[in-house]
């Protein structure tokens, strides 16, 4: 089991060059607004994607895809069957998956979603404080996609839900956080750039779903998504003037980020 910093740093390392070596393709059933940018930040990494996002061929496919991306940010009804679809074929198909639960809370549409999806057991939910702590039903959500609350009040949470699903929560901010509802770390990487370019978090959403594919230890794989995505951030982050020339920077820093940027640089703790 991989559960010190430093075997979970060396693990990173492989794991990259595991998703670029297989180069899995990761199903996103994704919002409208940020389909090109995960689809270029997973070209990038070396994976690919695959849109297939509409009833009888998002289930199927999910059989066949390396991993799978659930992101709530545009749910129209057709993506909303596609999305039980596509989540259940994979949990038959022992596809990984990914719950982005995306602005859940007091939405009259989407947080019901986000409770079905939650109790299909995804291998790993993504987000911000409050949507995971709405994902719980332990509070109202935040404003759209930005957190309300602080990872202080969501990490307890967060090992809950881990604890509910059987899987691995990832809570996104300033530091974040990766429990499997027992053992804890933080990454302590990244831009505040990141949030300022559509798609910088939900793009990872489907990074973590490639990661997730090239090992079992979905705490190991959801570590090193998060170390490899944040690290490349930073790099990004020193050659940009802006949140537009960190769009393009980002993609680049995700191309050519190593095994010894991530020695050197991820902040695991």
């Amino acid at each position: 089991m991989l559960r010190t910093p430093k075997k979970l740093t060396d693990f990173t390392c492989s794991a990259l060059d595991e998703v670029r070596h297989n180069a899995p393709l990761v199903q996103c059933i994704t919002n409208s607004v940020v389909v090109n940018f995960t689809a270029n930040a997973l070209l990038a990494l070396g994976a690919s994607a695959a849109m297939v996002d509409i009833p009888d061929e998002a289930g199927p496919f999910a059989t066949v895809a390396s991993g799978l991306l659930v992101n709530l940010g545009t749910p129209t009804a057709e993506s909303r069957q596609a999305m039980l679809e596509a989540a259940a074929a994979a949990n038959d198909a022992q596809t990984p998956w990914v719950l982005d639960p995306v602005a859940i809370g007091s939405l009259p549409v989407r947080t019901p979603l986000g409770y079905t999806l939650r109790d299909l057991r995804p291998s790993v939910v993504r987000g911000n404080a409050s949507e995971i702590i709405a994902l719980m039903g332990a509070g109202a959500g935040g404003r759209g996609v930005d957190a309300s609350d602080g990872m202080d009040a969501a990490e307890p949470v967060a090992r809950a839900l881990a604890e509910k699903t059987g899987g691995i929560v990832a809570v996104s901010g300033p530091v974040d956080v990766i429990t499997d509802g027992q053992d804890l770390f933080r990454i302590a990487n990244g831009d505040a750039l990141l949030t300022k370019v559509t798609g910088g978090g939900c793009a990872l959403g489907a990074v973590m779903a490639a990661f997730a594919s090239v090992d079992d230890d979905k705490l190991a794989t959801t570590v090193a998504a998060v170390a490899v995505y944040t690290v490349a951030a930073e790099i990004a982050a020193v050659r940009s003037a802006g949140p537009g020339s960190f769009a393009v920077n980002f993609l680049d820093a995700l191309a050519a980020v190593d095994p010894d940027d991530i020695r050197r640089r991820a902040a695991i703790s």
